[in-house]
């Protein structure tokens, strides 16, 4: 699970809109370093080597979804344990039940406020085991 200071992201989400708010607010905001992927074989290729902190998912993403993505990540030795939070519309709460059940330690409901993403990021990174 989670260690120390939270530094790198990992964020995957097919919007290049949404890419780029959520990315100035993590970076600008958060001052965390990001490796931003379009798709969920773009997060596979490049995961091992950035080697994130967190993972930050878009559900809804075309070819591979963020949950098919999540159990593929898990199978990267090295990302089994890295706590992920899911990014979506979607949150009913049988919908969350399920997200949790793959794995994510927590949901941030889009649309989400540009200005208090980071801290909510770093208030789900300060619940995880470390």
């Amino acid at each position: 699970m989670a260690e120390g200071e939270l530094s790198k992201i990992l964020y995957v989400e097919d919007d290049p809109d949404i890419q780029v708010v959520a990315q100035m607010a993590l970076e600008t905001v958060g001052g965390f370093t990001l490796c931003v992927c379009s798709s969920g074989q773009d997060a596979l290729d490049q995961a091992s080597d950035f080697a994130p902190d967190l993972i930050l998912l878009d559900v809804m993403m075309p070819e591979m979804d963020g949950p098919t993505t999540l159990v593929n990540l898990r199978d990267i030795a090295a990302l089994a344990e890295t706590p992920a939070v899911f990014m979506t519309a979607k949150v009913m709460p049988s919908d969350v039940e399920r997200y949790r059940e793959l794995g994510a330690v927590d949901v941030i409901a889009k649309p989400f406020d540009p200005m208090t993403l980071a801290g909510r990021i770093q208030e789900i990174w300060s619940t995880c085991d470390g």
